[in-house]
């Protein structure tokens, strides 16, 4: 039978509905219903507290034979596997029951309750279909005589049995919760023989041999044989559980408990999204990485800690995120470097006009790259105003190289963490940009480029520009840290870059570490030439004209620049170039015109009036007014210097929004005026009962710096000495209180302006004759320089002639 799962069933034990058994003790002898000698036969198998019955066989067999008698008899199969037995297939000795009750259930289950009343053998098979009946015998027991050896016998059985009930019914499933009890209360040896044997923890063969057995000795002394070995088998047990929960830590106890949970809730469909496949993805990718060995530990170390955090945790997520990063990080990934220097050559002259001497610089060092690929370059730094072209010769640079390009700005940066990263015990952290921009390139020695470096700033949460020193060192970045990572990357494949416009901005440790390349502003020349071969091309595709509809002239592209910029680079005139293409591109568009030739006057129709007037030389000579040259980040600038005395008490004003340096550029000059009054043919008196009054025009533009110190004394010794400077002269230089003239700086960008201004003479101070080679030949070609060495050198080029010159005029450079 399928379900029926009734075992031997003991004469005198009742089946009854229980949490742990159906087994109850045994009724009253005068009690038990006559049985009779013939019964339908329900063929069982194995053991189940609560016999299922759903067979047809089996069904047919309770609807026929309740209704008459209540007592039937259970025959138990040899081969549990048979669906539909025959006689052959049972054992001839049986339990007659009485059934109490029959429970109708679901899917046509009966569930049936019955009281085991003895033992009956098969005599005769009566009928087979549509159930099992048959003629049957009631053999009866052997009892031995009494005697105190079998009174020591079923009392050790009775006494083991109800002390080690606790131990020997927990292997028995079906056991009552009160079984200790039960037991003790027997007083019959063969009464308490059948009511254990059902409880033995012992296959169907051997219980059935306990059943067979007629003498109560022999059944007594099997039962007592099995519970014996039970008891010891469970000691043995309790034992290696004691030994093994000494050795099962904490850490084990809650690794077991977490599988059985992942086991269940698989399932139950409720499993947590894979967290070990996740880590075996994470792991063939580390693989696939191949990162250094240390590195390798590291993340496998946590890759370890998700087996024992739910994936619930913030920390796991935490861990998932620094494993990707560290696999997605290019530790052997190298882009192959072109170093064809000829096609280095063609691709910087492609992208930028001019800028020999950047250029040499750049292929000098593609060409120590090729003999020494291993070699750490220079940390180079491009210093120069905007729009000169900073980043585009990075990006050139790349492209020559063949490798990736990466570019961060530093400008406004104030926390170190953008540098070196954040530690992972914060909420949110994350690598710093050098690691993060490298992962995105996908490569481990992109070219790198740092802009406006020089713009850095510093407060409470650090320097940045501090932790730059590791980056931009190459003889220590090839195991920088960055403190999210914990683990070194080697930096020494990158090419890093610079960008600064105002080199003082730069701290001086990590201006140490660079090589500074200098990028000057362009000329006007060389502006035209620029927006001729690139801006208006440009500009042209990106507003849809097509070069047969709009011809720019060159005198249009000078009025751009001459009145509508005012910048030492391109990117201004990029726009005023845009503005006028936008407004072409309208009438196009329209169907106004379909060809035009940019004229001065269309310029100026698109633009409106100039924007800008430049500083021009001086129309008159006037004492007490010079021309000066200043730098800024921008470029050169003309400044006009004038000073004016009155009577007073010899007291200075100084005015024109100028800084604490040029202050006292102003109180040199006029010390050293004062030393040399006999010289210059000055009044002493005059320094006591006048005062000065020296003015800077542009008062809103901050100026400082030392370069105009002979500006201001020749503006002072002009106005005492009532002697005019000549108007085409311009000047720059540095004095001491000893008349002597010191080097200064941005010599090439104060020759564009002068050149601008239509100047013809520059004095210049003879220690930057050798920066002349920077300036550009059309400047040379223009106006004079003059190199001196002290004031009076100054004094003999600048002031007019009418008067004894003060020295002999300086030789021209």
């Amino acid at each position: 039978m399928s379900d029926e799962q009734i075992s031997a069933l003991q004469p005198g034990a009742e089946l009854k509905p229980g949490p742990q058994s159906t087994i109850a003790a045994p009724t009253d002898q005068t009690q038990t219903p006559r049985i009779p000698e013939e019964l339908s036969i329900l063929p069982v198998r194995g053991f189940v507290v609560f016999p299922d019955i759903q067979r047809a066989a089996s069904l047919k067999l309770l609807d026929d034979t309740l209704p008459r008698t209540k007592v039937i008899g259970l025959l138990t199969q040899r081969d549990e596997t048979k669906e539909d037995p025959t006689p052959q297939d049972l054992y001839t000795i049986g339990t007659a029951v009485l059934v109490l009750k029959l429970l109708r259930q679901a899917e046509d289950k009966v569930l049936v309750i019955a009281q085991g009343l003895r033992r009956f053998s098969l005599r005769k098979i009566v009928a087979t279909s549509p159930f099992l009946r048959a003629e049957v015998d009631l053999p009866q027991s052997v009892s031995p005589p009494a005697s105190k050896e079998w009174k020591a016998t079923f009392r050790n059985l009775r006494d083991s049995a109800a002390d080690s009930a606790a131990r020997l019914f927990e292997l028995a499933p079906d056991a009552p919760e009160q079984a200790s009890l039960m037991v003790f209360n027997i007083d019959n040896a063969e009464q308490l023989a059948d009511f254990l044997a059902p409880n033995l923890n012992v296959d169907v063969p051997q219980k059935h041999a306990i059943l067979e057995e007629l003498d109560v000795e022999k059944r007594v002394r099997a039962v007592q044989k099995q519970i014996s070995a039970q008891l010891e088998i469970a000691e043995i047990q309790q034992r290696l559980q004691k030994d093994v929960a000494s050795q099962f830590t904490d850490a084990q106890r809650r690794a077991y408990l977490r599988s059985q949970i992942k086991a269940i809730q698989r399932e139950l469909g409720e499993a947590e999204g894979g967290s070990e496949e996740q880590a075996q993805q994470l792991r063939k990718r580390l693989e696939e990485a191949k990162p250094p060995e240390a590195v390798m530990k590291q993340a496998e170390r946590e890759l370890k800690r998700l087996d024992f955090i739910p994936s619930a945790s913030p920390e796991f997520s935490v861990i998932v995120s620094y494993v990707e990063i560290v696999a997605d990080l290019p530790w052997n990934k190298l882009s192959k470097d072109n170093l064809d220097l000829d096609q280095a050559q063609q691709i910087l002259d492609r992208d930028h006009y001019d800028l020999e001497k950047v250029k040499k610089r750049l292929i000098e060092y593609l060409a120590v790259r090729k003999l020494n690929p291993q070699g750490h370059g220079a940390i180079m730094c491009f210093l120069g105003p905007p729009g000169v072209g900073k980043t585009s010769l990075g990006q050139s640079i790349a492209d020559a190289l063949g490798r990736k390009f990466v570019r961060i700005s530093l400008g406004g940066m104030r926390d170190e963490a953008e540098i070196r990263g954040h530690r992972r015990t914060y909420i949110g952290s994350m690598p710093g940009r050098i690691i993060q921009e490298l992962r995105r390139a996908g490569t481990c020695n992109p070219v790198f480029m740092l802009d406006e470096i020089d713009k850095i700033g510093a407060d409470f949460r650090g320097d940045p520009a501090s932790a730059l020193l590791e980056v931009l060192d190459p003889r220590q970045n090839n195991t920088f840290v960055d403190r999210y990572l914990d683990v070194p990357f080697d930096l020494s494949q990158v090419i890093f870059i610079g960008t600064a416009n105002y080199i003082d901005g730069v701290p001086e440790p990590l201006r140490d570490r660079i090589e500074v390349i200098s990028l000057p502003g362009y000329t006007e020349r060389e502006k035209l030439e620029i927006a001729k071969r690139y801006l208006v091309k440009r500009q042209l595709e990106e507003n849809g004209l097509k070069p047969e509809q709009i011809e720019w002239q060159e005198d249009a592209l000078r009025r751009i620049i001459n009145d509508y910029t005012h910048e030492a680079g391109v990117r201004e005139l990029e726009r005023q170039i845009a503005s006028v293409c936008r407004g072409i591109a309208s009438q196009v568009a329209r169907g106004k015109t379909e060809h035009v030739t940019v004229t001065p006057e269309i310029v100026r129709e698109m633009l409106g009036p100039a924007k800008y007037v430049r500083e021009t030389k001086l129309k008159t000579s006037k004492p007490g007014v010079v021309t000066g040259l200043a730098y800024t980040p921008q470029g050169g600038e003309v400044l006009h210097i004038e000073a004016t005395r009155y009577p007073g008490k010899g007291n200075i004003t100084l005015t024109g929004h100028i800084g604490e340096v040029m202050k006292e550029s102003v109180q040199a000059a006029l010390s050293l005026l004062r030393s040399r009054d006999g010289q210059l043919g000055v009044n002493a008196e005059d320094f006591r009962k006048l005062d000065i009054h020296v003015h800077v025009p542009a008062g809103a533009v901050p100026k400082d710096g030392p370069s105009a110190g002979i500006a201001m004394f020749t503006a002072l010794a002009s106005l005492f000495s009532n002697r005019p400077v000549r108007p085409d002269v311009a000047m720059t230089g540095e004095i001491t209180l000893r008349g002597l003239v010191l080097p200064i700086g941005g010599l090439k960008e104060k020759s564009l302006a002068a050149m601008r201004a239509g100047i013809t003479t520059v004095i210049i101070p003879k220690l930057n004759e050798k920066d002349l080679v920077d300036v550009p030949e059309e400047a040379k070609q223009k106006f004079q320089f003059i190199p001196v060495e002290n004031v009076d050198e100054v004094l003999a080029v600048a002031l007019e002639k009418n008067g004894a010159p003060s020295a002999s005029k300086p030789k021209s450079a």
